[in-house]
């Protein structure tokens, strides 16, 4: 006959709530008594039943996790970190890709809401008034974007666009083209403010080329554009973009960074693969994913829910958190960048530059905790 809560909770001897409260809210249980309570459980084989749980407590210990695509590397390490994270805390992720697509977003979340006690939104492309219509059907927290009244976990992605021009303008670059990311993108917004602001403090000319689809593809066919603006360096949205580019520029005959010098943002694996390898802004893209567990499973934001049995979450839940958390980035100067030509124009093929590895900042910590508003 298979073991029970009772079992558990007479061999371990507590109470029957202090071992459902080891499966349900481990972190609200003594580290010694949650101990002892899960290694009785592992002894009698206990499993507890979710289904069962749920109808109890109105939790289905599921969070849904909707990304904007899921072929992009930037986002694989974040969802391993958002599910590790809720493993800790007994919950299961539910993954979800959108392709870029705002109407499948707004669809997902009208579908997971019923079958999860929360839904982490990564990069959403829907407006956010939509976004915030869509809180009061389920808790929600915002990766990748700034919502008023809604918790939301961003990269400080103005920093790192910022410190990326100051280095070109810094190796001399005055004519510096910025490739924008897709439309309705926060983060594209971001990048293209705080790049303005610096390519003017530093007297350079910033060309903003797009929106474009935040890939190689979609970096690879601006580089004739490229070319034509005689630029001598570029900031693409993303490490996608600007490999892709990096692949077509080389196609016409200009090397980087010998001609023109290339910075993306990510910091994904293939940027340290590339030749040249990459000089780009690293997010904090796992820290990010735990970081938006945490803030969906505490503050009772999803306790709320569940206390009401799983029903609708009002707006007038004054339990819910709002916190606005972002996180640092850090410019890391590989191979990619380099002086400006002495005449100032990109010029035919010439030997690589290559400055080494340097990094500025760290990424990862918490550098801003504000209510503000950015506004899609």
């Amino acid at each position: 006959m298979p073991a029970t809560i009772r079992d558990v909770a007479r061999a371990s001897g507590v109470h029957i709530s202090t071992v459902s409260r080891t499966f349900s809210a481990p972190h609200l249980v003594n580290p010694e008594t949650r101990g002892r309570v899960l290694a009785c459980a592992e002894e009698l084989g206990y499993r507890p039943n979710r289904a069962a749980r749920a109808l109890i407590t109105g939790r289905t210990h599921n969070i849904g996790l909707i990304i904007a695509d899921i072929a992009n590397p930037f986002f694989p390490p974040l969802i391993k970190a958002a599910e590790s994270q809720a493993r800790q805390r007994d919950y299961h992720v539910f993954v979800a890709d959108t392709n870029e697509d705002p109407v499948a977003e707004e669809e997902l979340v009208h579908a997971l809401a019923k079958q999860v006690d929360g839904v982490l939104l990564c990069s959403p492309r829907m407006s956010n008034s939509l976004i915030e219509q869509l809180s009061r059907e389920v808790p929600l927290v915002v990766i990748n974007r700034q919502v008023a009244g809604l918790p939301c976990v961003t990269m400080d992605v103005g920093q790192g666009a910022r410190s990326a021009v100051e280095h070109l303008t810094g190796l001399g670059h005055r004519r510096i083209a910025l490739l924008s990311g897709p439309r309705g993108s926060w983060t594209s917004r971001e990048i293209r403010r705080a790049a303005g602001v610096a390519a003017r403090a530093g007297g350079a000319e910033l060309t903003v080329l797009g929106p474009n689809q935040p890939t190689e593809t979609g970096g690879g066919a601006l580089a004739e554009q490229v070319r034509r603006s005689e630029v001598t360096a570029v900031l693409a949205y993303n490490d996608l973009m600007a490999i892709g580019l990096i692949e077509e520029l080389d196609a016409i005959g200009l090397r980087v960074p010998r001609d023109v010098s290339v910075v993306g943002i990510d910091d994904i694996t293939l940027s340290r693969l590339t030749r040249p390898k990459l000089t780009t802004v690293a997010t904090p893209t796992a820290a990010a994913g735990r970081t938006a567990v945490d803030m969906l499973l505490q503050h009772d934001t999803v306790a709320a829910r569940g206390s009401r049995g799983g029903g609708r979450s009002g707006a007038s839940d004054d339990r819910r958190t709002t916190a606005q958390v972002m996180l640092q980035t850090e410019l890391v100067i590989r191979d990619s960048t380099a002086a400006v030509p002495a005449d100032g124009r990109p010029r035919p093929e010439a030997g690589l530059v290559t400055p080494g590895p340097h990094r500025l900042a760290g990424p990862g910590r918490p550098t801003v905790a504000t209510g503000g508003v950015v506004a899609s």
